[in-house]
């Protein structure tokens, strides 16, 4: 049973409680830190995602569980949090991202389209009828330099150098405080962030449980790694 004056409180988005809080957007929050960790990696030749998959079953086709979604051929974004709910903001993006384009003849910057989605999520939290968004994203992409966001379910917006969102985020975080520098390559970058998942998630890491993307003017735009590529990688933390 909740707390009386909780009680009271968490039944309706659009009631906050005498000390200023809205319970419903709290426990999307919830949802989010109980999610699969993924963290994203500003180095200075690229920006990088990746993303821990939990297979819940070895009847799962493991490729059908995604965890980085392309927007556009300059962006990406990593979700932790309920999987439908992230799908349905990926499609808000992809749709804004093509508008963009169409409208005004060139890539939409990466930082136009996170504002774009931090306000469609906070819209979510305003409104009777509706509920949170029960996901998190970490929006990486490059224009201007290379460029990390991070959305939450009260569709507060913040850039970060290097940023983790799901279950063992305080874990990953004190990683990054003691590790992360802003000359960091591609390749120290993508072990960091292998190094920090493996810190975050009991289960053993291995090809077909992390998704892993790079997104680099060498590569022409936002590139997901193969399973051998990640492999390779992950056997060198070994």
């Amino acid at each position: 049973m909740y707390p009386q004056q909780q009680a009271q409180y968490d039944r309706a988005i659009t009631v906050f409680s005498p000390d200023g809080r809205l319970f419903q957007v709290e426990y999307a929050r919830e949802a989010v830190r109980t999610g699969t960790p993924c963290v994203g990696l500003v180095c200075k030749d690229a920006v990088l995602l990746a993303a821990f998959k939990r297979i819940p079953s070895s009847l799962v086709v493991p490729d059908s569980h995604e965890k980085i979604f392309q927007i556009d051929q300059h962006i990406s974004a990593a979700s932790s949090g309920l999987v439908a709910d992230a799908r349905k903001l990926v499609d808000f993006s992809r749709t804004e991202s093509q508008k963009h384009r169409i409208t005004f003849g060139n890539a939409i910057p990466i930082e136009t389209l996170s504002k774009k989605i931090g306000d469609h999520i906070q819209m979510y939290t305003q409104y009777g009828g509706v509920r949170p968004y029960g996901v998190s994203l970490l929006i990486a992409g490059m224009n201007n330099g290379y460029r990390l966001f991070e959305t939450d379910p009260s569709g507060a917006l913040f850039e970060y150098k290097a940023a983790a969102i799901g279950s063992g985020k305080k874990v990953v975080e004190a990683i990054f405080q003691k590790e992360y520098k802003d000359s960091l390559s591609t390749h120290e970058g993508v072990k960091l962030a292998l190094k920090a998942l493996k810190k975050a998630v009991e289960d053993k890491l291995h090809a077909d449980n992390v998704d892993l993307a790079i997104i680099s003017k060498e590569k022409q735009g936002m590139h997901l790694l193969s399973k051998e590529d990640v492999a390779k990688h992950l056997a060198e933390l070994r």
